[in-house]
């Protein structure tokens, strides 16, 4: 009954949100409520797990994703996204312009969700491509597969810090074997696979050839733009390096370790962002405050999106319905690091969202998965690989893609969901080579 009762509730929660469109939060919620009835769970049962699955879930979590989409909102709007585009072109040229889209959309993914990240440099997208007469989706593939793989792979993206709470994994680590496994993984997915798409070329309106609107004179410098983009990649780096060098009882280990906590290095990177991509522009800390306050509320829908999910994790470990299948799981003998992209990549197929499905391929294999020898920074990786496998019509990116692009279903099919799947396998070959390698 306990495996029967997990899959069921699975089943509706695809039900509510890939047929009937319901709210992700209020799906999670109902399903919640129905697996805690249906495992014999009482009312008063339900509702504290419930309460204590979003609490524990958002509590860790409301910082850096609220101070992670500012920053973001920071560095597209001062320019500073355009800025870096423009000069990883000039440095690698017209020749090698894939390369350096990529990276490119690697250094812009990190601060910024894929969402808001696809929406500022699809307009770069268009005008480079205009300008050096060469097929859109040879120029746009390389830079949306680092976004993609940035979303799934990297803190502070939702997802795999949400993960990475869950599983105790050290975020710094995650973040630096995730860029590890970024670069062949973009390399692959981007300018290798965009050589194959250059007789995708579709016509798209003048009027989205032009770039935001930010005047020259205003734009922030090269190095700043690079700095603050990278910033909390920078002060996690600088803790994980000193944890290897200087002994923990040491002063500057100490100062490392303040400004190497998660949180910690994305306010820092954000009142460093106030300043050098708001304040020395000129503008007012009023107008700033309410680019802010504006950033905040976009991402709140994710918060929710996450709280759900962490209100149906708690009612699967207190109904003991994880402990169940976890004991299926390890009958099964099937590698940890397999399982939880396996897992990821079913629900995703089917649901559509890769936070839902990292999230809730935790929930479901959290005691397997704490029975495991495997490092839980690689788990994170491993899972969320496969929170990206197989974008298609359920997927809100698919149709972004789309419709940005003016594709038809089969052109998007074989183009960026061919792209995300090559994301989701290169990642998994990605994390089992680090494994092999015992980091």
């Amino acid at each position: 009954m306990p495996l029967l009762i997990t899959i069921f509730g699975i089943f509706l929660l695809i039900l509510l949100i890939a047929w009937v469109k319901a709210d992700t939060f209020l799906s999670f919620l109902l399903v919640s409520v129905m697996v805690g009835w249906w495992s014999g769970m009482g009312t008063d049962a339900i509702v504290h797990a419930v309460e204590i699955g979003i609490g524990n879930t958002l509590g860790s979590l409301v910082i850096i994703l609220g101070l992670g989409a500012m920053l973001g909102r920071l560095v597209a709007d001062s320019g500073a996204a355009r800025q870096i585009t423009d000069q990883l072109i000039s440095w690698f040229g017209l020749r090698n312009i894939r390369w350096g889209l990529a990276l490119a959309g690697l250094i812009i993914g990190i601060p910024m969700f894929y969402t808001a990240g696809f929406v500022v440099v699809v307009p770069f997208i268009f005008a480079i491509a205009h300008r050096v007469r060469l097929p859109l989706l040879y120029i746009a593939i390389p830079m949306l597969s680092a976004l993609s793989v940035a979303h799934g792979f990297l803190p502070p993206h939702p997802s795999p810090t949400a993960i990475a709470v869950e599983l105790h994994a050290n975020i710094g680590k995650t973040l630096l074997y995730g860029i590890v496994i970024a670069v062949p993984v973009i390399a692959l997915a981007g300018p290798v696979f965009a050589t194959r798409l250059k007789k995708y070329n579709p016509v798209i309106e003048a009027h989205m050839f032009t770039s935001p609107a930010v005047p020259a004179d205003k734009l922030p410098g090269v190095a700043t733009s690079f700095i603050i983009a990278l910033m909390p990649l920078i002060l996690l780096t600088l803790y994980t390096i000193g944890a290897m060098l200087f002994p923990a009882s040491g002063f500057l280990m100490q100062v490392l370790h303040f400004i190497g906590n998660a949180d910690i290095a994305m306010f820092i990177s954000v009142i460093i962002a106030i300043v050098g991509l708001g304040l020395k522009r000129g503008l007012s800390m009023k107008s700033i405050t309410r680019d802010l306050q504006d950033a905040f509320q976009q991402v709140s829908v994710v918060m929710f999106v996450i709280a759900g999910a962490g209100a149906f994790m708690q009612v699967l470990h207190d109904g003991g319905l994880n402990d169940y299948l976890s004991a299926i799981f390890i009958q099964w003998h099937i590698h940890p690091l397999l399982m939880g992209w396996l897992v990821a990549a079913v629900i995703r197929i089917c649901i559509g969202s890769a936070t839902v499905a990292g999230l809730t391929t935790v929930g479901i294999l959290m005691p397997f998965l704490q029975q495991s020898h495997v490092p839980p920074e690689l788990m994170v990786l491993s899972i969320g690989a496969g929170s990206l496998m197989f974008s298609h019509v359920n997927d809100g990116g698919f149709w972004l893609f789309k419709e940005y692009f003016h594709l038809t279903m089969k052109q998007t099919f074989l183009t960026w969901s061919v792209m995300e799947t090559i994301v989701s396998v290169g990642g998994l070959l990605g994390v089992w080579i680090l494994h092999l390698l015992h980091i």
